[in-house]
């Protein structure tokens, strides 16, 4: 579907429309920003470019194909900043684009990754002229979740299927509920309880939704609430294992 999401951002007006204004106010809202970028992937394949605005649209697919902040962000899921994008020895490879013209200006740059189902994975980045503030990845999170409903409404659109959207509704409520479990015990930012999440189901190799129901029957003893309406996740043996271990692991710290 992720294919099927990047041709239809070249043909349909309304998202490219909506990505590039939003990619607009994220250029506009940081001090010194020269460009913002979106990029999308989905179960380990390789991010691709879904929207640009300013110098990202020409920057963005030079660090794909040779390393930078978002190829780092897609693979680990965790936020990427840097001082000094081409002296970054991170991706020294990124560092034979230096010379090119365009990127005369560029500096700095930041990338935090966002879910937008299971196995849909997107990043917002920027680029700087200069060292990215300590503010940057606070205004790239508020715009995460806006990105993220984008992301879903344009995908069951253009699938014209609505119990796959029931089923990504159902997905994003359960993980909201295991959040706030991990958020609870651990004390943390619902960033962090989703990177816990998501760093579990890929060690115990389960689906993050069928994680996120066993973990909230496994700590309430009872069945997961749902909403009405949508379908129930019904998570399987390896699931409920991950589960357990994970609240174990919580409770002996």
């Amino acid at each position: 579907m992720t294919e099927t999401l990047v041709n239809a951002a070249d043909r349909w007006r309304p998202l490219t429309e909506l990505l590039g204004a939003l990619l607009e106010r994220i250029t506009g809202e940081l001090p010194g920003c020269l460009g913002a970028g979106l990029t999308v992937g989905r179960g380990g394949r390789p991010p691709r470019v879904l929207a640009v605005a300013g110098v990202a649209a020409a920057l963005l697919p030079v660090s794909l194909a040779h390393g930078g902040p978002v190829a780092v962000a897609a693979a680990t899921g965790e936020p990427v900043t840097t001082d000094d994008l081409f002296a970054d020895d991170r991706w020294p490879g990124l560092g034979r684009a230096a010379g090119c013209p365009e990127f005369a200006e560029v500096r700095g740059a930041a990338a935090l990754p966002g879910l937008w189902e299971d196995t849909g994975a997107f990043v917002l980045s920027a680029v700087f002229d200069r060292p990215p503030g300590a503010g940057v990845l606070s205004v790239l999170r508020r715009y995460e979740k806006l990105t993220e409903m984008t992301l879903v409404v344009a995908e069951t659109a253009i699938a014209g299927d609505p119990d796959q959207t029931l089923d990504l509704l159902a997905s994003r409520a359960a993980i909201e509920q295991a959040k706030g479990v991990v958020m609870a015990v651990r004390r943390c930012s619902p960033d962090e309880a989703w990177q816990t999440l998501r760093r579990a189901s890929q060690e115990f190799n389960v689906k993050v939704r069928e994680l996120a129901v066993a973990l909230v029957e496994h700590v309430g003893g009872a069945h997961a609430p749902r909403l009405d309406g949508v379908p129930e996740i019904r998570p399987g043996e390896p699931a409920r294992h991950a589960a357990e271990r994970l609240w174990s692991a919580f409770t002996a710290e």
